[in-house]
């Protein structure tokens, strides 16, 4: 069982707005064992819109079209489905109500005709209620295909796809089981992964496909596999993993679906009753800004200084200027004094330092362009490395923060 995706929108194709709603349909749709075969992205062209349709109805067996349903003249995605079902469009009376009902209570503009319009839907579609907006979900089918066209706006769509277009799609549709299980790993590259587990790889069933999936500094290892037997797939999906484990274990930080490595790092400082901070300089509060994306941090988050200026680690973090003028900012020393001193500032268990060189300029430090220093220290003792993470900004901030991550969880999972 397959299915397509069609955005509509010059939005989209100018990069004015990013495309959200395929990867949510992804993901809804994967959970019920239904393939999606191709993602689309079309401009609002009737010539355009016919050719997908098409195209889309010889791929997959269920299409699903978002965008190009609202009010205005550019948006032809009603008129030209109507051409392609050799449709008329007709006018819905409980849309009608419902439009008129958002505009009396929620809305301060008078309503007009073309909002009217919104009630004009295929006649032979099956209307799909938005109830929160005025353009509704359409369902038509053609050839034993189903074809569903929905509004582009994201908290409208996904709606109608939980409450509505799933439900209907389970009743008439029996799909298989998939199961995806995705391994996280730290500090080894994709290509070195691969290497190391080739044997296993190989001799993967044919059913079970494995899948590299790589950023900056991690990798994810995704096993996948669909059967109508939903406890045989997990109990070989689980087999192979207790396989892989073994030639993985000093990368393997956890599996995806009990969270990020942030998650991770959160879940056990709090398991500990631990707290952490932050003195951040080359990465200018990455590593915060991850962390307080989770919900719950500030039970063992404290606190961070983003001492980007020397001046700044001077004054705030009182790092000594004979070791900044000995060594430079961009050394282990400086690095050291940084989570020293960030540690005491906030008085928590954990502190962790970056300091570095991430271009495109060498700044304060005459240290090559990448070189990246992080500390860690504890109530005990501090340490450090030194890294080059290339000569592009973005991937050494990222590269460097996602490294002070791994350095951390390494020594809260210390046994």
């Amino acid at each position: 069982m397959q299915a397509e995706i069609i955005t509509i929108g010059d939005e989209i194709l100018i990069g004015q707005i990013v495309d959200t709603n395929s990867a949510f349909l992804g993901k809804a749709f994967n959970k019920i064992g239904v393939s999606i075969y191709q993602i689309t992205s079309i401009q609002d062209d009737r010539t355009h819109i016919l050719k997908a349709l098409k195209e889309a109805e010889d791929n997959a067996d269920i299409i699903i079209i978002t965008g190009g349903l609202g009010p205005t003249k550019d948006d032809i995605t009603k008129h030209t489905i109507c051409e392609y079902f050799n449709d008329t469009l007709v006018e819905n009376k409980a849309v009608l109500a419902h439009v008129e009902h958002l505009f009396s209570k929620y809305i301060s503009t008078p309503i007009s005709d073309l909002n009217r319009q919104q009630a004009l839907v295929p006649s032979k579609s099956k209307v799909l209620m938005n109830r929160f907006g005025t353009a509704p979900g359409m369902w038509l089918e053609k050839n034993g295909k189903v074809f569903v066209s929905l509004p582009g706006v994201p908290y409208e769509m996904k709606a109608l796809i939980s409450n509505d277009v799933i439900p209907a799609l389970r009743l008439k549709f029996e799909f298989p089981y998939i199961k995806h299980k995705t391994v996280l790993t730290y500090g080894v590259g994709e290509s070195a992964i691969a290497n190391r587990i080739e044997g296993w790889e190989e001799a993967l069933p044919s059913h079970i496909k494995l899948a590299y999936l790589p950023s900056l500094g991690r990798v994810r290892l995704r096993l996948s596999g669909k059967s109508r037997d939903k406890d045989l797939l997990e109990t070989e999906i689980e087999k192979q993993i207790d396989l892989l484990l073994p030639q993985i274990e000093d990368i393997f930080i956890g599996f995806e679906e009990n969270g990020s490595i942030e998650t991770l790092i959160g879940n056990q400082l709090s398991k500990l009753g631990k707290t952490l901070s932050l003195a951040e300089s080359c990465t200018g509060g990455k590593i915060a800004q991850v962390l307080t994306a989770n919900a719950g941090v500030s039970k063992y988050f404290k606190g961070s200084i983003v001492s980007y200026a020397t001046e700044s680690k001077i004054n705030v973090l009182e790092v000594s200027k004979l070791d900044i003028k000995s060594y430079s900012v961009v050394s282990k020393e400086v690095a050291e004094a940084m989570a020293i001193n960030v540690r005491k500032l906030f008085n928590t268990d954990y502190a962790i330092s970056t300091t570095g060189n991430a271009g495109p300029l060498k700044g304060d430090s005459d240290a090559e362009i990448g070189t990246v220093w992080i500390a860690l220290a504890t109530k005990n003792e501090v340490y450090s490395q030194v890294f080059n993470f290339g000569n592009h900004r973005d991937k050494v901030i990222m590269k460097a923060t996602n490294k002070a991550f791994e350095m951390l969880q390494k020594e809260i999972f210390k046994k």
